[in-house]
């Protein structure tokens, strides 16, 4: 019952903090973030310990899911190039460059612990990302690119996790076979998703004038295809997104018009929920973990978090912009000269320094690197305690926390200030001529 009463209560603050927020012009996830730090210090609040179970089943399924089901498929589509060379190669490398500075920086940290890190760190959040770019009118290719590049680095990054973990509890560690495995893993991963998408898109045509079926359907499916995934060692976040994403390529097959209005009006309660519930515990951790690590490790390990997250934006936005300028290259290639006239095929797929600074500055952490640190195992290979287990928890809290608040809170005052350059371009050009 204690349990029960304490969901409740961060529910009626979530949705109270959440009218503010809407108020005050702030986005949520950083209010919620930011409150549920400050309930956490308060004298007399119980510790709250966040089962990563908890969230790799109960929260990641549907929120993967709806974000996946409201991706526009072509955006998405059209846009694939730019979304796997940030959802793969740079999640790799994030995770590498992580490993090396702290490996270097706390030498205790041995290399499968600080691969670990850098697994956990690495890939930016879609809940993160698809809340603090709401509102700010950012284009619509620009928010696929960012739900899209979410939804699958999940994928690989718990992947890279996983093979971190295997390595810190004594598994041996080949690199052409943990290539091999990922491959299996993430290919099967997408056979589960549209296996599962298309019984139950076959399913929702034969109930199709029912809403309350189809709607139960779509509740309960993103948990048994993640369940199914993980149950025979695949993906389980790439089985649910590509399962989200096959189901809304028939969306207009499967629902009637009623069937849409009510699936969506009960998907936006489940997920404003889900989601502002999750955030404040991720606030709540905080006091959690301080209380578990020396305390004269304190304000060094603040050093280190505010380091890595300096490190993955540089890199994140340096990727991007090469990205970008590759594509142009790609994209001028192309380009053919047909009877002395230059024509602009594909010239709208390229990514203009504007857009490509705002990608950048959006790679949020949240809720799938929480889980992943809490998730590290509590003993070594050889049956010993796990010490650097609690650092390494707080260093991925901390880091979740200043991408939230930091590039939260600072990414609509660029995207304000990138608009007024815009705007003021054409002016300046005018006086010159």
């Amino acid at each position: 019952m204690e349990n029960y009463s304490i969901v409740l209560f961060i529910l009626a603050i979530m949705i109270v903090l959440s009218a503010v927020a809407n108020k005050i012009k702030v986005s949520y996830p950083i209010l919620l973030v930011s409150a549920g730090i400050g309930i956490g210090f308060i004298p007399g609040t119980p510790t709250i310990i966040l089962n990563p179970e908890i969230v790799f089943l109960i929260f990641l399924p549907p929120l993967l899911y709806d974000a996946a089901f409201n991706i526009s498929f072509k955006e998405f589509k059209s846009n694939l190039a730019t979304i796997s060379t940030l959802a793969i190669p740079l999640v790799f490398l994030t995770t590498t460059a992580i490993a090396i500075v702290i490996h270097y920086l706390m030498p205790e940290m041995t290399w499968p612990m600080s691969f670990a890190l850098g697994a956990i760190l690495s890939p930016p959040d879609a809940v993160a990302a698809t809340n603090v770019t709401k509102g700010l009118g950012l284009s619509h290719r620009t928010i696929t690119i960012l739900e899209g590049e979410s939804l699958v680095n999940d994928a690989s990054g718990l992947i890279a996790y996983r093979f971190a973990v295997a390595a810190i509890t004594g598994t041996s560690f080949i690199i052409w076979k943990a290539q091999l495995q990922f491959l299996v893993v993430a290919a099967g991963g997408l056979a589960v998703g549209i296996f599962i998408a298309r019984i139950v898109a076959f399913f929702l045509f034969k109930v199709k004038q029912n809403s309350l079926i189809s709607i139960s359907t779509l509740v309960i499916t993103p948990f048994i295809t993640y369940l199914l995934a993980e149950e025979i060692h695949v993906s389980g976040v790439l089985a649910v997104v590509v399962m989200g994403i096959g189901l809304s390529v028939f969306t207009g097959k499967l629902f009637s018009t009623e069937t849409k209005q009510q699936n969506k009006a009960f998907w936006d309660v489940i997920i404003f929920l889900l989601n502002g519930l999750i955030f404040i515990l991720i606030g709540l951790q905080f006091p959690y973990v301080i209380n578990s690590i020396n305390h004269e490790d304190f304000m060094p390990f603040i050093g280190y978090s505010f380091l890595i997250s300096f490190i993955m934006l540089v890199l994140r936005i340096f990727w991007i912009f090469g990205h970008s300028n590759n594509l142009k290259k790609a994209i001028d290639k192309r380009t053919q000269n047909i009877m002395g006239f230059r024509t602009r095929l594909y010239s709208d797929k390229k990514i203009d320094w504007k857009n490509s600074l705002i990608i950048g500055w959006a790679g949020m952490r949240g809720i799938v690197s929480l889980a992943s640190a809490l998730s590290l195992p509590l003993v070594l290979h050889d049956g010993s305690k796990f010490t650097q287990r609690e650092a390494l928890i707080f260093i991925s809290i901390v880091v979740v926390l200043i991408t939230l608040i930091i590039q939260g809170l600072t990414l609509p005052l660029l995207v304000k200030a990138l608009d007024k350059h815009q705007t003021e371009k054409p002016s300046l050009n005018s006086s010159d001529k």
